[in-house]
């Protein structure tokens, strides 16, 4: 491939715009010299031998320019990056630019081969990787400093000199992937490969995970509705549906295993390699060699992030988690008043004021989880962990113990200290349906509607400058730019995460929880998907061959729920009165259920593989001709040498 870059031309006729940067105004032309030189600049001098121009208005050249690269760039960058495309013979291989004939719909005159979404990743992995190497600052900026090693687009970002990059949205094929997304109410299964081509594989996977979780709710929700009818104070009578609620939910998630296994394989991430990721934009450190890729990369001491880690990030975390317990606190104080007003009263606002507390509860915690995610993520940056992958386990797991603690401390405290049944489905259902409310609003109605008084008047100031309706590329460039930028799936698998817990925890006492998650989550897939449309920039593409740490954090709250379901059935008093002399045969009879339980769900979760048999063959299939290949390299090198020898 080295060989490659040599012949690399940076100029191409076709210059065809994928990703957008935006400095901020008034940036000094040397600097904007210095950075644009870097971007376009061969691969052995530091550049990213891409293309660059400057975006022309009607107002003349503005600090926006358009970066693109050329077709042989582009592949080149594919075989850094390790995509995987398919092969003419239908199986999944890493692509390399030396073997790119033997690529299905491959051809030199395809420029479509790589989708615009892959495009666009191959373009941001390269202007991340641009780092400093003998600069000490940044050109016309002296405050501004770097070293070597440093990320130039990260030192750009928080100096305020680069506003922001992100990539262009394609209107035609975004128009045909709304209208089949969610142009139209149908009963179906989304275009998960379409989203997978425009959006990239980390967004697909994502909506392919909440239209699986929704189905997997359904017999659950059906379940639940005759026994909140007709069972409402038998708890002997939630025992069965208790225990296919944990059976349930072991099964749904071994099979999303494989599901996802399918999905990934045939988009090409499940056989992409990550031991070899690149280093994070925000990873800083002394300029130093890889010892396992030899490449030039920051490093920085383990030591260090650890004691930042344990001296300041734990402690903080503790610190957040007894400040929630305390909030909680003054909650039950609350409804210890709506209770003595209710009965001193006993009239229909009286009654009314006993759901107050827990509306404002839930509110209240909302807005904690949202200061606690801004501290978290300041937190988890200043440790300085050098892949993104470790920065998204350490960020989900500060964030999924706060969250965990937050919403459902209320619960457990009310469940087994209090012993109120009563409360407990009432505290249940207010936070679950005024949390949905919430999330629906502030995640999808209000920036829609925000975003579509932005677009009205942009289209007011267009249609009185010209009669085209047809948007130029210069007022699409404008018009994306001021959308609001979409963070990541991090809170929406966070918002399922909840929603599993509420769920699946206290089943056996309100069991039309599944219910009204049905119905949030099909609005979800709906609100979702017009707000990835519409109200959103275009996110980058992320490849993934699973939905990571998270598929931890829903099997670890799927053991919880065994426990809870179990004590809540041991604390019933049709259970109770089975065991009136001897509450010790009580506690070991749950304790007993409770580990049979927990032996089926790892059984299960044992016995049902996580990759169907045919991926299992395929996968095996091609470590076996990786192998087979090495060999013959090896064996053609010896005879190399073996033959070197004779003539010497």
């Amino acid at each position: 491939m080295m060989e490659s870059w040599s012949f690399l031309d940076t100029v191409e006729s076709n210059f065809r715009p994928l990703v957008v940067i935006e400095l901020a105004k008034g940036t000094k032309e040397e600097t904007i010299e210095w950075f644009t030189k870097r971007i376009v600049d061969k691969k052995a001098n530091g550049g990213a031998q891409l293309l660059i121009k400057p975006l022309v208005t009607e107002n003349g050249v503005e600090n926006i320019y358009l970066v693109g690269a050329s077709h042989l760039r582009l592949l080149l960058g594919a075989e850094t990056v390790g995509l995987v495309k398919e092969c003419s013979d239908n199986s999944m291989r890493t692509f390399t630019y030396s073997s790119r004939k033997t690529f299905k719909h491959f051809a030199d005159d395809n420029h479509n081969f790589l989708t615009m979404a892959e495009c666009q990743y191959i373009i941001k992995h390269e202007l991340e990787n641009l780092r400093a190497k003998n600069e000490k600052m940044i050109p016309g900026y002296p405050q501004a400093k770097l070293y070597p090693g440093k990320s130039i687009v990260r030192r750009l970002l928080t100096s305020g000199i680069l506003v922001q990059i992100f990539p262009l949205h394609d209107r035609e094929e975004l128009k045909k992937l709304s209208h089949s997304w969610y142009g139209r109410v149908k009963v179906g299964y989304q275009p998960l490969d379409d989203i997978r081509c425009y959006f990239g594989e980390t967004i697909a996977l994502y909506f392919g995970f909440l239209e699986y979780f929704t189905f997997a709710l359904i017999p659950m929700a059906v379940i639940g509705i005759p026994y909140y009818m007709f069972a409402w104070e038998d708890y002997d009578k939630y025992v069965m549906f208790a225990t296919f609620n944990l059976l349930w939910s072991t099964v749904i998630l071994e099979v999303w295993k494989r599901i996802c296994a399918i999905l990934t394989y045939r988009w090409g991430t499940l056989l992409m390699k990550r031991q070899f990721e690149e280093p994070r934009p925000g990873f800083h450190g002394v300029l130093g060699i890889n010892p396992v890729t030899g490449r030039e990369e920051p490093v920085y001491s383990s030591i260090k992030r650890q004691l930042r880690i344990y001296l300041v990030s734990l402690p903080f975390v503790c610190l957040c988690l007894y400040f929630s317990l305390y909030v909680m606190m003054i909650y039950f104080d609350l409804e210890q008043w709506a209770l003595d007003y209710h009965k001193e009263n006993e009239s229909n606002f009286s009654s009314l004021m006993l759901y107050v507390p827990s509306i404002i509860y839930a509110v209240v915690i909302e807005i904690m989880n949202r200061i606690y995610r801004y501290a978290a993520e300041f937190l988890t940056s200043w440790e300085n962990h050098r892949l993104e992958s470790s920065y998204q386990n350490h960020l989900i797991l500060k964030v999924l113990v706060f969250n965990f603690l937050n919403c459902f401390a209320s619960l457990f405290y009310i469940a087994f200290v209090l012993f109120d049944m009563k409360l407990l489905r009432q505290s249940l259902a207010t936070l679950l349906i005024t949390s949905q409310i919430l999330n629906q609003f502030a995640e999808s109605l209000l920036p829609y509607w925000l975003q579509k008084r932005y677009n009205r008047r942009m289209k007011k100031r267009m249609c009185s400058k010209k009669t085209d309706t047809d948007l130029s590329l210069a007022e699409q460039v404008n018009m994306e730019k001021e959308m609001g930028t979409y963070l990541g799936t991090f809170d929406d698998y966070l918002e399922l995460f909840l929603q599993f817990g509420y769920v699946s925890l206290f089943s056996c006492v309100y069991p039309l929880a599944a219910v009204f998650a049905v119905l949030n989550n099909i609005t979800e897939i709906y609100s979702d998907a017009l707000k990835m449309c519409r109200v959103y920039k275009r996110p980058f593409a992320e490849p993934t061959a699973n939905i990571g740490v998270w598929q931890l954090a829903f099997e670890t709250m799927s053991v919880i729920s065994v426990v809870t379901n179990c004590v809540l059935i041991g604390m019933s008093p049709e259970v109770d009165a089975l065991f009136p002399d001897s509450k010790t045969d009580l506690v070991l009879t749950v304790a007993l259920v409770e580990h049979l339980l927990l032996a089926i769900k790892f059984i299960m979760a044992f016995v049902i593989p996580d990759k169907p048999r045919e991926i299992q063959t395929k996968l095996a299939k091609l470590e076996f001709e990786s192998l087979e290949a090495l060999k013959q390299q090896v064996t053609a090198f010896q005879m190399q040498l073996h033959f070197l020898s004779i003539h010497q």
